[in-house]
C-alpha cells in the first residue's frame, strides 16, 4: 500500500492534479470557459446598453417613426378597401379604373420601382406584364371616354326603361326569365 500510495501522492500530491493539468494543455477546463463565456457576454450587453441607451425620442423622431408605419397598413387597408368598393358600387368602381387606364406605361414602371426600393423588393414584374401588350395611352383615350359616357348613363338611367328591361333578360338564364314572365315584373 505504500508505493501506490506514494504514486498517488507524486501524480496528485501537494493539491495539485497532474492529469488534470495535462488534459487542459488540449481540452479547456468546462468550468473556466463558462466563466469567459459569461465575462463575454456580459461585456456585450453593456456594449448594446451604452449603444441603445441614448434617449433621442423628441416629437420629430416621433412624427417621423409614425410616418414611417404608416405605408405598408394603408397599402394593404386600401387593396381591401378597393374590394368593398367594387362591390358596394361598381359603377364608381370601373369608373375610376378606367380613368386608371389612361396613366401611361412609364409612369407605372416608375411606380413600381419606388415602390420596390421602398420596401426592399423586386421591380414589379407583374405591373409590367399587365402593361406589356397594350397599345399606346392616347389610342386607348377615345375608349376609355365611351366607358365612361356608358357607365354614367346607366347612373342617370330610371330603374324602369329600356336599360331596366334589358338587365331584366340578360342573365341567359331561360328559367329565371320564364319565372319573371309568369309573375309578371
Amino acid at each position: 500500500m505504500g508505493l501506490i500510495g506514494s504514486i498517488f501522492a507524486t501524480i496528485f500530491g501537494s493539491g495539485r492534479n497532474v492529469v488534470a493539468e495535462t488534459v487542459e494543455v488540449f481540452r479547456p477546463n468546462a468550468e473556466a470557459q463558462a466563466v469567459r463565456d459569461a465575462a463575454q457576454q456580459a461585456a456585450a450587453l453593456s456594449q448594446f446598453a451604452s449603444e441603445f441607451g441614448i434617449e433621442r425620442r423628441g416629437w420629430f423622431d416621433r412624427f417621423v417613426d409614425g410616418l414611417n408605419r404608416l405605408p405598408r397598413p394603408m397599402l394593404a387597408f386600401g387593396t381591401l378597401g378597393l374590394f368593398v368598393v367594387a362591390m358596394a358600387d361598381p359603377v364608381w368602381f370601373s369608373q375610376r379604373m378606367q380613368g386608371i387606364a389612361l396613366v401611361p406605361e412609364p409612369l407605372w414602371w416608375l411606380m413600381g420601382a419606388i415602390v420596390s426600393f421602398y420596401f426592399g423588393a423586386r421591380h414589379q414584374v407583374k405591373s409590367q406584364e399587365f402593361q406589356r401588350g397594350m397599345t399606346t395611352t392616347l389610342a386607348r383615350t377615345a375608349q376609355v371616354t365611351e366607358n365612361i359616357d356608358a357607365l354614367d348613363a346607366l347612373v342617370r338611367a330610371p330603374k324602369s326603361g329600356p336599360v331596366a328591361s334589358a338587365q331584366k333578360g340578360r342573365d341567359g338564364n331561360a328559367a329565371l326569365d320564364e319565372w319573371r314572365a309568369s309573375r309578371g315584373s
